[in-house]
């Protein structure tokens, strides 16, 4: 397995460091390095990534905005925010957006991997600092505000289990090896969790799992 990320950073010192970790390890390639957006979609019908690391604050079109055209454009590359944690409201529009989650630029090299990898494998990724900062951003907005329900969830021991280390922002393989079970039943858990709680991701399981107190 080749994980092919294209980086949008006009940091250079960052985009270069982004560009050392990926090609310097094994299963990740960095197919393209760019300092903005002007020419994204000629970028990315050449470099064919899997998965865009997308920096927020850009000259140009902005990384919220890139990010939709992106996911409207092409509906299998993913995109990943790379953000800093005053950036609240805006990592709110970019999941409006279309993002599949956001890393922590202060985040080690080996969290980077871990969101790129859950990303690429079809989940969501998240820090929980910042989800629960997040959160109260859409509470002090009025936005997307649920109240507590009366709703019995039944979510099982081993679902509230896995459903911690998500919101813990743990990757899939992570949960599975400290539950000591396969990655394919931490899938299978996951997907029941989803359907319990009537969401789609794991940003939308982390958000109501964080405002119903569900663990």
């Amino acid at each position: 397995m080749q994980i092919d990320v294209a980086i949008f950073e006009d940091n250079k010192l960052i985009r270069d460091a982004l560009v050392a970790i990926l090609n310097g390890t094994h299963q990740y390639n960095c197919v393209g390095a760019f300092d903005n957006g002007k020419f994204w979609e000629e970028q990315l019908q050449r470099s064919k990534p899997d998965i865009v690391l997308m920096d927020i604050e850009m000259p140009g079109l902005d990384g919220i905005e890139l990010t939709r055209l992106i996911t409207q454009k092409f509906e299998n590359i993913k995109v990943l925010i790379q953000t800093v944690f005053d950036d609240t409201g805006k990592i709110f529009h970019a999941l409006c957006a279309g993002a599949s989650g956001y890393i922590l630029k202060t985040d080690p090299p080996h969290k980077y991997l871990e969101a790129i990898t859950e990303v690429y494998n079809g989940g969501s990724f998240m820090n929980a600092g910042v989800a629960r900062k997040t959160l109260s951003f859409f509470t002090n907005k009025n936005i997307m505000m649920m109240a507590p329900q009366s709703e019995k969830f039944n979510l099982t021991e081993r679902e509230k289990e896995i459903l911690q280390r998500l919101i813990e922002s743990r990757s899939l393989r992570s949960i599975a090896e400290s539950l000591f079970i396969s990655l394919e039943t931490v899938r299978t858990h996951v997907k029941h969790i989803y359907k319990k709680l009537h969401v789609a991701n794991r940003t939308e399981a982390v958000m109501k799992a964080i405002q119903q107190g569900l663990v």
